[in-house]
């Protein structure tokens, strides 16, 4: 069964001029031929995106599209007419927003946050902005350390929610931020914390030491680049550090101790040195 507005892996049955068409089932859909892979035969199977051309014909496609259904993604207005709105979704065709599902009446070039899903009336992927009745923390699908895709939702006193795997709702507080983020933005994260009320505390990045190879790796080029040595160390202040570094005291400590461990670095009474500077 061909799933819209998924990937599918489809086998291909025929060849014409104007591209291949493959087994949907019930339905032959046509894969154009500007997105035929070079050296794709019939009978090679293929992953491709279902969606309907303008038209009402299932069509695959080759492109990324910017979400798939169930998915919470950030998109531009590119048109309205009195019904809706049409966003840019990164393919020939945008998704159709009805008024019904706008939080405030969309214009041409406005970015907002939503959620795709099917119609049922139509069968069509749809967009809405009424995304809190999609999200639930009441049963949860993720556990503590595992690692999440994340889209920032709001900007509040404390840090900022997130959306967690376009599924339930989050807070990434401010100490665990190192950037000004934007609502809509997209990002990799672990889950921190769940509390007994199912909120979810969450962190960017990947979980502790999978992420140092990358912090080594910049912590050296910033020794480098200052003559082999940084006046900070395990010691320094965790505001300092955070300044400078863009990381918790935590995290620094931790790559240090690695770097350390590698015999790259040696610390001194005010800082930090370089082993291979000298």
């Amino acid at each position: 069964m061909v799933q819209v507005g998924q990937y599918n892996t489809l086998k291909v049955i025929k060849e014409v001029d104007f591209g291949m068409y493959l087994d949907g089932g019930e339905d032959e859909i046509l894969l154009p031929k500007r997105y035929v892979p070079e050296g794709l035969k019939v009978d090679d199977e293929i992953n491709v995106f279902i969606y309907h051309d303008n038209d009402g014909r299932l069509i695959a496609t080759t492109l990324k599209p910017v979400a798939t259904v169930g998915e919470i993604a950030m998109m531009e207005v590119a048109d309205t007419n009195p019904s809706g709105a049409f966003l840019k979704w990164g393919l020939m065709k945008d998704v159709f927003v009805p008024i019904s599902h706008q939080e405030v009446r969309m214009k041409k070039g406005d970015k907002r946050l939503v959620r795709l899903f099917i119609d049922e009336k139509t069968g069509r992927v749809t967009g809405s902005e009424k995304i809190d009745k999609y999200l639930s923390n009441y049963e949860l699908t993720v556990k503590e350390r595992e690692g999440v895709d994340l889209v920032v939702f709001q900007k509040t006193d404390i840090g900022y929610k997130v959306i967690i795997n376009s599924k339930h709702m989050g807070v990434m507080h401010f100490n665990e931020v190192f950037k000004e983020l934007h609502v809509g933005e997209q990002l990799k994260g672990f889950v921190k914390h769940i509390r007994p009320d199912n909120k979810i505390d969450v962190s960017p990045g990947a979980i502790g030491y999978t992420k140092i190879p990358d912090e080594e790796a910049r912590i050296v080029e910033l020794l480098k680049s200052n003559n082999g040595y940084l006046p900070y160390n395990d010691k320094s202040d965790p505001d300092a550090i955070h300044a400078f570094f863009g990381m918790s005291k935590k995290s620094f400590k931790m790559t240090l101790g690695a770097l350390y461990k590698k015999r790259l670095i040696s610390f001194t009474q005010t800082g930090t040195k370089l082993e291979e500077a000298e």
